[in-house]
C-alpha cells in the first residue's frame, strides 16, 4: 500500500472542500450522483478523494453534522493505533492479598481487570494453570474480582434503553467473553469473572475457601501470574471487521485510562478528539461521545472522516493495521454479504455503519480514492441507503 507524497496537502484540500464540490471528471460526478439517487435519506454527507493527487471526485454536503452510526469506530481505531501503538496489549492480573505458607495461599486471590475486551474463559484456564503450577494448590480465602481500573458506568450517554445489553455488554475493566454467557449478557461482569475464575482453579486443582464476589486489590496485593490481549492491530481489526461495539467502548475508556489516567468514556473521547485535532482532520461538526456509534449525540462530516482516513493512509505505523480492519466487499466482515459481484468486490475496504436512524459506509477503492458517505433520516430505509452506497462503490471502483 503506497503512501501519498503530500499528506498534509492532501488533509487541507479535504478541509477546503466546499459543500457541493465540482468534479474533476464530470461523466463520473453525474454517474456518482445517479448512484445515490433512491437511498430514501432525508439528509446525506458525501466526499470522495484521489489518493493520487488530492484532487475532489465527488462532494455533496462533505461538511455536514451527521449520525455517523458505527463510522464512529474508525476515530477509535485511529487514536487507539497513534496513541497506544499496534504492538499496545492489555494485561489481566492475578494479585494475591495475603501471604503463601507452602502450598497454601493464606488470604485471597484477585483477578484484576485493565480493559481488555478479547480476555475469555481460555485465558482463566491459563491463569488458572499458572496459579497451581506456582505450587499453590489452596486458597484459605476467595477469589475477587476487581474492575476498578474503569469507572463502573456500564453505558454511554445518548444511548437508548435497549442498546443495553442488547447492542452492547455492560462496560466494565474486568469482562470475559465480552460478557456473555452463550447466548446471554451478564448484568455484572466482573462478578461472573470472579466467579469463572474461581471455578478454573478448582478444575486445575486449587480448592478455594469461600464463593467468589467483586472486590479490590489493596496497596500490598502481590502479582502471581498474568496473561495479556493480542496486540492492538488485531484487537482494531476484530472490531472494525465485525463492528463490535463492546470493544469499541472497552478502547475508548482504555484510552481514557492510559492517556488521562480515567478509564471513562468522556476521557477517552477527549484523547480521541486530541489525535484527530492534531492530525488536521477539520473538527467543525464533529462531536465525539462514545466509541461505538451508538449514542444519539455523536455526529461526523463525510470531510471528517475522508480526512481522518487520508492521515491513517499517511502515516506508516497506522497504515496497514488500519486499512486491514476494514472490512472487504464481498469477502468477509459487515461487507460479506454486500458487493459480492462488479468491480467492487475484493477492492472495497470499507466501515459500514447501521442504526434506526443513520446508514453509513466509508473507507478505500483500492490505492486510488478515499470516500465517506453519511446518511441520517428518521428513520433510514436500510435497505435503499445501503443499495446506494453499494452503486456509488461500484462506480468508484469502476471508474
Amino acid at each position: 500500500m503506497g503512501r501519498p507524497r503530500t499528506p498534509a496537502l492532501l488533509i487541507a484540500a479535504v478541509a477546503a472542500v466546499a459543500t457541493l464540490a465540482p468534479s474533476a471528471d464530470a461523466s463520473l460526478a453525474t454517474r456518482l450522483t445517479s448512484a445515490l439517487r433512491g437511498s430514501g435519506a432525508s439528509r446525506t454527507g458525501v466526499l470522495a478523494v484521489s489518493l493520487g493527487n488530492g484532487g475532489n471526485v465527488y462532494g455533496r454536503h462533505a461538511g455536514r453534522s451527521l449520525r455517523p452510526a458505527s463510522n464512529e469506530k474508525l476515530t477509535v481505531a485511529l487514536a487507539a493505533l497513534d496513541r497506544l501503538g499496534p504492538g499496545f496489549r492489555i494485561p489481566t492480573y492475578v494479585l494475591g492479598s495475603g501471604r503463601r505458607a507452602g502450598s497454601v495461599w493464606i488470604g485471597s486471590l484477585v483477578l484484576k481487570g485493565f480493559g481488555d475486551p478479547t480476555l475469555s474463559r481460555a485465558d482463566l484456564r491459563v491463569l488458572a494453570r499458572r496459579i497451581r503450577d506456582s505450587g499453590i494448590t489452596r486458597v484459605t480465602g476467595r477469589v475477587l474480582g476487581d474492575e476498578s481500573y474503569f469507572d463502573r458506568v456500564r453505558t454511554a450517554p445518548g444511548w437508548k434503553p435497549s442498546y443495553f445489553r442488547l447492542e452492547c455488554s455492560p462496560l466494565s475493566a474486568l469482562m470475559v467473553d465480552e460478557g456473555m454467557i452463550g447466548p446471554f449478557t451478564v448484568y455484572d461482569p466482573a462478578r461472573v469473572a470472579a466467579s469463572q475464575f474461581s471455578a478454573a482453579l478448582g478444575r486445575a486443582g486449587v480448592t478455594v475457601a469461600h464463593r467468589p464476589r467483586k472486590g479490590r486489590a489493596g496497596a500490598t496485593a502481590v502479582p502471581l501470574a498474568s496473561v495479556t490481549s493480542p496486540r492492538l492491530v488485531s484487537i482494531v481489526r476484530r472490531m472494525n471487521k465485525a463492528s463490535d461495539n463492546v470493544i469499541a467502548e472497552m478502547l475508548l475508556k482504555e484510552l481514557g485510562a492510559v492517556k488521562r489516567g480515567h478509564g471513562t468514556t468522556a476521557a477517552g473521547a477527549g484523547v480521541v478528539r486530541r489525535v484527530l485535532g492534531e492530525r488536521g482532520v477539520p473538527l467543525r461538526g464533529v462531536r465525539i461521545v462514545d466509541g461505538s456509534g451508538l449514542s444519539d449525540y455523536d455526529r461526523l462530516t463525510a470531510r471528517a472522516i475522508a480526512a481522518l482516513l487520508i492521515s491513517a493512509w499517511s502515516d506508516p505505523v497506522v497504515a496497514q493495521p488500519l486499512y486491514r480492519s476494514l472490512a472487504i466487499a464481498g469477502v468477509d466482515g459487515t461487507l460479506d454479504d454486500r458487493m459480492r459481484s462488479g468491480p467492487a468486490r475484493g477492492t472495497v475496504r470499507a466501515k459500514t455503519g447501521t442504526t434506526l436512524r443513520a446508514s453509513a459506509l466509508s473507507g478505500f477503492v483500492g490505492t486510488r480514492y478515499v470516500f465517506s458517505i453519511l446518511m441520517n433520516g428518521n428513520p433510514v430505509p436500510v435497505y435503499s441507503a445501503r443499495a446506494a452506497q453499494d452503486r456509488f462503490a461500484q462506480v468508484l471502483a469502476a471508474g
